[in-house]
């Protein structure tokens, strides 16, 4: 199984290309640049540095939101353009499995905290748990939108210790530490932010249970309006 990964969903864009238990290549980008800019230009860098026959991809993995509005709406379209081009499927990974995922054999409970404004976060949490093929990933609470001292709460309330990654954590850590009731610790750089090594490892996961999307079907998850739709009906009910 090959898989091609793409997430735009947060800060960086990043591309990935992993085949069964083997990463081949991945492209990361954190800068200032639009995702428009960089996402494409990252995949024809990838596709040509490893000679990657695009025909020979097997799925087109994506990270489904939630995560920034403009960021999903181009991940969705670059990965819907390659899959209906290639007449393959899409892997939809939520974006939140995706980024607790690189945390893979935590003894530690893995909270991502994705900053959403307004003291708001995307976050969910998640736990691996031993079996006879390694480790599974379990939510423990799925993801969701929700403000941060609520999500602090839902860390505290399982009494065990917690791996915070994500924007959020330059954010809200200090809050973290000061209401967290458990032991907290912060994911290190190279494992802070999105990956679209972990989104294709996962994704080969849920290939194995069969978990497609045809193009056509595949719409991100949003979790919440964007602020443009809540001003109009904001705007509407003044009206």
């Amino acid at each position: 199984m090959k898989i091609l990964a793409i997430d735009s969903s947060g800060l960086v864009a990043t591309v990935a290309i992993v085949e069964d238990h083997n990463l081949i290549a991945e492209y990361t980008i954190h800068h200032k640049k639009t995702h428009s800019q960089t996402l494409m230009p990252m995949l024809e860098e990838v596709k040509n540095m490893v000679e990657l026959d695009l025909n020979s991809v097997d799925a087109i993995a994506v990270a489904s939101g939630p995560g920034s509005f403009t960021g999903l709406r181009i991940g969705a379209a670059t990965a819907k353009g390659l899959a209906m081009g290639l007449g393959k499927p899409i892997i939809e990974v939520p974006t939140l499995e995706g980024m607790a995922y690189q945390m893979y054999g935590s003894q530690a409970l893995v909270c991502p905290i994705m900053d959403a404004r307004r003291n708001q976060v995307y976050t969910g949490l998640y736990q691996f748990v031993e079996d006879e093929n390694g480790y599974r990933m379990e939510a423990l609470k799925e993801g969701c939108a929700c403000d941060i001292m609520e999500c602090i709460e839902i860390a505290n309330s399982f009494e065990m210790p917690v791996m915070f990654l994500g924007d959020g954590v330059p954010v809200f850590e200090a809050l973290i530490r000061e209401h967290a009731t458990v032991p907290v610790y912060f994911a290190p750089a190279h494992r802070r932010l999105q990956s679209a090594a972990s989104v294709g490892a996962l994704a080969i996961e849920f290939a194995k249970k069969e978990r497609f999307t045809e193009a056509k079907d595949h719409a991100p998850e949003y979790f919440r309006m964007s602020q443009a739709e809540r001003e109009r009906m904001e705007a509407a009910k003044k009206a």
